[in-house]
């Protein structure tokens, strides 16, 4: 810890509700980690925003299509960190990593159905351990997981979530023609002349704005996460957001093709696209088709990013964000028609790389005068999402709990050139034949990241023998075109890259943290 402080030392943490008692916990402050502490007062606010299967497709990214202007204003006096993975490309294992600081195969979630206090009754969510520290803590929108039992978590709360589950399709689509009908697929893609708080990312926004004047009247610091649904499917967004683009103006994809000698395990569709009433069931689109649903991504991209402007000018407004953390992150990347790949759940670049922006206040614990350059801060460092639970404690002056998986990426914010990470890890499971799994599957795809690399190992999951492997080049191209595997050139290159995904994430830590026996 950088910053130790006898508040530090007398800080005690509340044990976290059993699997068994959570699901009645009564929403309140946590009076046990001395609140009463003046010095929690002076301790930087978070507003924490996660965005649902953004990649980097924003303006701060060098993407020249897309607008984004607000995300863009807010990288300005921050960090964009451009090589940012997940741990498991789908929304609630990447989401209960990052919110435990655990790996997927730590919290035991690898699909959409299960709760991490399952295997993790005790643990401490990033939420509740903010909580603990005498912030206040609200969620509003999808943070943990959209639906079912794995959106809840009321230990991590100090008040009752807001719209964490939408099940309505009224929050989803406004044209009639899709409001007709049964089921939550209906066309993938909308553009209606409606106002932005039609759509339930409009009514996310609106319930952060009201929460923000709440909180200013409150003494106590606190910590908000907002959770946007889009640019996940359906790609529905108001009108003025898709005249933002012309169509014939959006790049079609790169490298539509699986890359040559891939095996299927790791080119099988999700089928998450299939099944929209628009889309031909067997997943094969035309050109124009493809277009549409690459425009209406845009769309919603630039829709979320005027979501996002509102809540920073409310903040600015009451005057909070001189002493308020912002961070910006998508749980997973996305495929939009690249390698032949549409959506998510495969552990290709697009699928695991993720938007990530870090803009700490102008005071925190650590300095009193951090000066703004207006210019674009950017790491090209390997972090996790994983890594974002003992940043965000460092950053604020909290002690780092025990138990964590992932790095503090704090001294990146300080000198983005230093020497990091060797390496970033993920997984994806497969069934033996079908297209989606349960559990841990039949077959774990494991990966690893290197600064020029991707090597990935799919092992069976009760023997762990390895069935199939991939090694990817990026200094032959900007993705991943072809499978190096059996190349005798990379020989060794695939013997190191074994080494690094046997040793796991301990061993490719910073130098200075790698301290493994």
């Amino acid at each position: 810890m950088l910053f130790p402080t006898p508040y530090h030392v007398l800080l005690s943490l509340v044990t976290a509700l059993s699997a068994g008692t959570f699901g009645s916990f009564a929403w309140s402050i946590d009076h046990s980690a001395g609140t009463a502490d003046s010095s929690i007062k002076q301790r930087p606010n978070v507003l924490f925003i996660a965005v649902d299967d953004l990649r980097p497709m924003l303006g701060c990214y060098g993407d020249t299509t897309a607008v984004t202007p607000h995300l863009d204003r807010l990288a300005s006096r921050g960090t964009v960190f451009q090589h940012a993975y997940c741990q498991q490309a789908l929304c609630s294992p990447s989401r209960l990593s990052l919110l435990t600081g655990k790996r997927p195969d730590t919290t035991k979630v690898w699909d959409l159905s299960t709760h991490f206090r399952e295997a993790l009754p005790d643990t401490v969510t990033l939420p509740q351990f903010f909580k603990q520290h005498g912030y206040q803590t609200q969620g509003i929108g999808k943070i943990f997981h959209g639906n079912g039992k794995p959106a809840s978590d009321p230990p991590s709360w100090t008040h009752e979530p807001l719209l964490a589950i939408n099940r309505d399709p009224k929050l989803r689509y406004a044209l009639a023609k899709n409001l007709q009908g049964s089921g939550l697929k209906r066309s993938a893609t909308e553009s209606a002349d409606v106002s932005d708080d039609t759509y339930i990312d409009g009514q996310v926004c609106e319930a952060a704005l009201n929460r923000l004047t709440e909180f200013k009247a409150n003494d106590s610091p606190f910590f908000l996460a907002v959770g946007f649904r889009k640019p996940h499917l359906p790609f529905c967004a108001p009108r003025r957001f898709w005249q933002l683009y012309q169509q014939t103006d959006i790049p079609p994809p790169d490298h539509p093709t699986h890359p040559p000698h891939a095996p299927e395990l790791a080119t099988r569709s999700w089928r998450e696209l299939e099944g929209y009433t628009d889309i031909p069931s067997d997943g094969n689109l035309t050109s124009a088709k493809t277009q549409q649903l690459r425009h209406g991504y845009y769309a919603c991209v630039s829709y979320i990013d005027a979501q996002v402007g509102r809540i920073l000018k409310h903040l600015s407004k009451l005057n909070l964000a001189e002493n308020t953390l912002v961070v910006v992150w998508g749980d997973h990347g996305f495929h939009l028609g690249e390698q032949r790949l549409w959506t998510k759940a495969n552990n290709y670049e697009l699928s695991t790389r993720v938007p990530l922006i870090f803009a700490l206040p102008k005071k925190t614990p650590s300095t009193t005068a951090t000066k703004r350059t207006g210019n674009i801060t950017s790491c090209s460092k390997l972090v996790e999402l994983v890594d974002l639970y003992p940043t965000l404690a460092e950053a604020c002056g909290l002690p780092l709990p025990q138990g964590l998986e992932g790095t503090s990426f704090f001294p990146l914010l300080r000198n983005p050139d230093q020497t990091w990470k060797l390496a970033a890890f993920s997984q994806h499971p497969r069934a033996t034949t079908s297209h989606r799994h349960r559990s841990h599957g039949d077959i774990m795809g494991y990966a690893v990241r290197t600064d020029r690399y991707r090597y990935v190992e799919w092992r069976t999951w009760k023997s762990s023998k390895v069935v199939a492997r991939e090694l990817y080049d990026y200094n032959t191209s900007g993705s991943e075109t072809e499978n190096c595997i059996e190349m005798p050139q990379y020989t060794q290159v695939q013997q190191e890259l074994e080494q690094v995904l046997a040793a796991g994430w301990e061993h490719a830590k910073p130098p200075a943290q790698r301290n493994v026996q």
